[in-house]
């Protein structure tokens, strides 16, 4: 008996995701069956735990499984499992649409992605491996009921844009998905999968790992003259990855298992096995990506380990394991004492879990110090990937500060393709030097063109090159390393002279700022609106002038940072230092002493600290005003 169906449109996003994933995106079409297993697989655990919790729920646990049922004569596969099932309106948000957030950006990047690896990694971070089937069946129909509810649904699509969906009155609690499978071909790559040794051969390549036992029945040919025989096998070994040791473990089944929990299409970087004794026992097994996901700087995105106790799955994506400077890693922990009741707020504050909690981020930044200093290449990826996010740790994590700073890459003026760390900055500081110093700016070619670098650059002392957001940001807060202060190029005054040299200058510094004193003045105040103070310049040997903050001020980034966060964050008046060397400098000193043209006088000062701000990648206040000044300069002089 059913009821009538109902025939529905797939979400706009999911449609086009749909089409995206049977025709253009996947090699190897046999994955489809790793994605059905682990939907199987996550269906079993959701139902374990949900008994464990809910003493009221009536649920058949006593042999939670998968089977896998080949008809060759139909020409169908299905996979069945007796896990929790989904109601209706489970089944099409699910299947009918994509309710994450970031659709629109990954159909852009899959539209533009030539590389076809690089479109099973985009595909892989958004978890839709269902519609994978759609590569090897012309018709899927589910069957499904939830656990604990009478009534079941059924659900049948062609993947075309359309689904139909019906209520049933008969179904066995699970899910039963049924493909009805195309015919093979082997210039596809469309395998048989109704052919009992394809079968055999993904679950075993894919889902060996799977905690439950995947059953499928087999027959074999009798005697002669006998009749031939079926029966059930196992084709897994069931075996928890984390719970075995690393030595008995090969790197393709770490691999695959890191699929299975990340969703993720490529291998990863780094596998870290630990496993803790004592008072509280625990096993983990983490990876560290070889890519950023898409989804990484983004409030909603996925964050956090697998949290299982006893080899019951608790929860996805457990928050209080993993700080979130560390969002990124993914796998396993799996704890012997917690009660299978915690909550995530409980988690928060168990005493237990956070010691393991710092048990993990040591080991993961162990596992990076150790990439950093032997697997140089490997290190590098990482670095590339996720170093603008681990950087987010030197703010807030003042207990694994010292190995953040350890671990630190970042771009100097010493190379223009390779990045240092601090202790190679320190040790090619030159005799003297007691400051490491540094320029933030929104990219390499923006800070080398800055007039913040002349002198630098001129006296041949390294700067590093920070770009990242977060850069303005923990460099304030960290303030040292290894005892030297870390100094911003861009504030407080420079001397970058040795004794000697300041002894043999001194006499022409003390002549330019008795030569400059007047129009240091006449600056300061016709300027008086936008900077503080204007001042002789030690920093600057070809541009006229620069704008530059005191010691403790904020950065006109991190200001517009704070405002883009809904501060409210006064504007800071900073300070012009000009370039007594420069003949615009010293051409507006002898127009000033002479009296000249007023007005003209104070649009070239206009102009002057319009340049500097400009020079810096800062922004005008008025920019229509300094084009119009400018324009009208230049129509004078042709």
């Amino acid at each position: 008996m059913s009821n009538q169906a109902e025939t529905l449109e797939f979400q706009a996003e999911a449609r086009q995701l749909l089409q995206l994933v049977v025709h253009s995106i996947y090699s190897n079409k046999d994955v489809f069956l790793r994605e059905l297993i682990s939907n199987a697989s996550d269906a079993l655990d959701k139902l374990r735990l949900a008994t464990l919790v809910d003493k009221d729920l009536v649920a058949d646990t006593d042999d939670l499984h998968v089977v896998l049922e080949v008809d060759r004569d139909a020409r169908t596969l299905t996979v069945r499992d007796n896990g929790i099932g989904m109601t209706r309106d489970e089944v099409v948000q699910l299947i009918g649409t994509i309710a994450k957030s970031g659709t629109a950006e990954l159909l852009r990047q899959l539209r533009e992605s030539a590389d076809a690896h690089a479109k099973q990694d985009l595909i892989g971070q958004f978890g839709v491996g269902f519609y994978a089937a759609f590569m090897v069946a012309d018709r899927v129909t589910l069957v499904t009921r939830k656990a604990g509810e009478t009534g079941g649904t059924r659900w049948e699509s062609t993947g075309e844009g359309t689904y139909s969906i019906e209520a049933v009155d008969e179904a066995p609690q699970g899910t039963a998905v049924t493909l009805h499978l195309k015919p093979a071909d082997t210039e596809d790559n469309l395998h048989d999968y109704t052919a009992e040794w394809t079968v055999r051969e993904i679950v075993k390549r894919y889902s060996d790992f799977i905690a439950w036992p995947i059953r499928m029945t087999v027959e074999r040919p009798g005697a002669e003259g006998e009749p031939a025989t079926s029966e059930v096998q196992t084709l897994n070994s069931m075996k928890a990855l984390w719970a075995r040791p690393r030595d008995e473990v090969d790197a393709a089944e770490y691999n695959e298992f890191y699929k299975h929990v990340s969703h993720d299409w490529a291998d990863p970087l780094e596998v870290v096995h630990m496993k803790g004794e004592g008072t509280f026992e625990y096993e983990a097994l983490l990876f560290l990506p070889s890519h950023a996901p898409l989804d990484l700087f983004s409030p909603q995105g996925r964050r956090g380990v697998q949290l299982y106790v006893k080899r019951v799955f608790i929860m996805d994506d457990c928050e209080a394991l993993v700080p979130t400077y560390l969002r990124f890693v993914k796998g396993v922990v799996d704890a012997h004492d917690l009660s299978l009741n915690i909550s995530r707020e409980i988690l928060q504050q168990d005493r237990q879990i956070q010691i393991v909690r710092r048990r993990l981020v040591k080991k993961v930044l162990a596992t990076v110090k150790d990439l950093k200093a032997n697997h140089a290449e490997r290190y590098r990826t990482f670095w590339t990937e996720f170093g603008a996010v681990v950087k987010e740790g030197l703010i807030d994590d003042t207990d694994n500060r010292d190995t953040l700073l350890d671990i630190l890459s970042v771009a100097s003026t010493n190379d223009p393709a390779e990045p240092t760390d601090l202790a190679g900055y320190v040790a090619r500081m030159k005799d003297g030097q007691s400051d490491i110093w540094y320029a933030t700016g929104e990219s390499r070619a923006a800070i080398e063109n800055s007039p913040h670098l002349e002198a630098f650059r001129a006296k041949g002392h390294e700067v590093l090159l920070l770009t990242d957001q977060v850069d303005e940001v923990w460099v304030e807060r960290v303030g040292t390393y290894d005892g030297r202060p870390l100094r911003s190029i861009a504030k407080g005054e420079i001397d970058l002279d040795t004794d000697e040299e300041k002894q043999q200058a001194e006499a022409e510094r003390e002549q330019q700022r008795q030569e400059f004193a007047g129009l240091l003045d006449w600056l300061g105040t016709t300027l008086t609106d936008s900077v503080r103070e204007v001042r002789l310049s030690s920093r600057l040997t070809t541009s006229p002038a620069c704008v530059v903050g005191d010691a403790h001020d904020l950065t006109p980034t991190l200001e517009k940072m704070y405002r883009a966060m809904g501060h409210e964050i006064p504007p800071t008046k900073r300070i012009l230092e000009i370039n007594p060397g420069h003949p615009l400098v010293s051409g507006l000193r002898k127009a000033h002493e002479q009296g000249s043209d007023s007005a003209a006088l104070t649009e070239t000062a206009e102009l002057l600290y319009g340049l500097a701000v400009l020079a810096e990648g800062g922004e005008l206040t008025d920019p229509a005003r300094f084009t119009r000044t400018l324009a009208d300069r230049l129509a004078r002089t042709l």
